[in-house]
């Protein structure tokens, strides 16, 4: 049997619809033999809330059956660094952007401009506070109290899990989950991250820990539907917005929709 490593490599904004292909792609190397170990090359500023447990869980539970390490490329933030703590060690470059450990709801009001523009919107709704996230109104203090609750309790599991993943008393993490980023070599000061190096250094000690040669590395990632190949340039015969339009148009959809919880 010939054995081999496996680079999986996670770009862009992190949300369920982006996230679930690598989950499944993480869930199918648990059971693929020939793979003794894996290396999860991401630089991400993080996005959904669930979606990035989601990816934490995946990478997590592969760990369990065989060592995930992970290498930061420019940015691990908030849930694209969740996603790394689920591997068994983080590499990054002294000059990546690391933590951001912190929980935002974005909520716009757009009645005003509306109003201005001379259109009238009506919500006929049930419940008290059903149309409080519509992105129409302004919150009112309970319901802006309500919401800041739901942010705070997911702050407290999100620093939790750092504080589990990383071996450190919640006291200290709570003292680093400000929202800011650090550089790798701060991160790695802080014991956010394991060593400095590039994606070869996180391959070459995958390496030496599987007794798997560099050179059998297989990079693997899970297939992309046919809109994403059209809006990236793919090979559909249309030529199609570039890779970096292609991103600016997503997450400007998903950071104006006045809806979810943020990492």
């Amino acid at each position: 049997m010939r054995e081999r490593l496996a680079h999986v490599v996670f770009r862009g904004t992190i949300r369920e619809r982006s996230v679930e292909p690598f989950v499944r792609l993480l869930h199918s190397l648990r059971s693929r033999r020939r793979i003794r170990g894996v290396l999860l090359d991401v630089s991400s500023g993080g996005g959904e809330s669930i979606a990035s447990l989601d990816f934490h869980l995946a990478v997590k539970r592969l760990d369990r059956v065989k060592p995930v390490y992970a290498s930061v490329g420019s940015i691990a933030a908030s849930g694209a660094y969740m996603a790394a703590l689920g591997a068994r060690r983080i590499f990054a470059y002294p000059e990546s952007e690391v933590g951001s450990i912190g929980v935002i709801f974005p909520h716009f009001a757009v009645r005003e401009l509306l109003n201005r523009l001379g259109i009238s919107v009506e919500l006929l709704h049930a419940g008290e506070h059903k149309d409080a996230y519509q992105g129409y109104r302004p919150l009112t203090n309970v319901e802006r109290a309500k919401l800041q609750a739901v942010v705070q309790e997911n702050y407290q599991e999100f620093v939790s899990l750092v504080a589990r993943e990383r071996k450190r008393p919640v006291e200290e993490i709570l003292s680093l989950a400000t929202g800011e980023f650090w550089s790798g070599r701060k991160a790695l000061q802080l014991g956010l991250i394991d060593e400095l190096g590039d994606r070869e250094s996180a391959l070459t000690a995958l390496s030496e820990l599987t007794g798997v040669s560099v050179r059998k590395t297989l990079r693997l990632a899970p297939p992309r539907s046919f809109v994403d190949r059209l809006l990236s340039g793919g090979s559909t015969g249309v030529g199609g917005l570039s890779g970096r339009v292609h991103d600016v148009i997503e997450d400007t959809v998903l950071d104006l929709s006045g809806f979810g919880l943020r990492r």
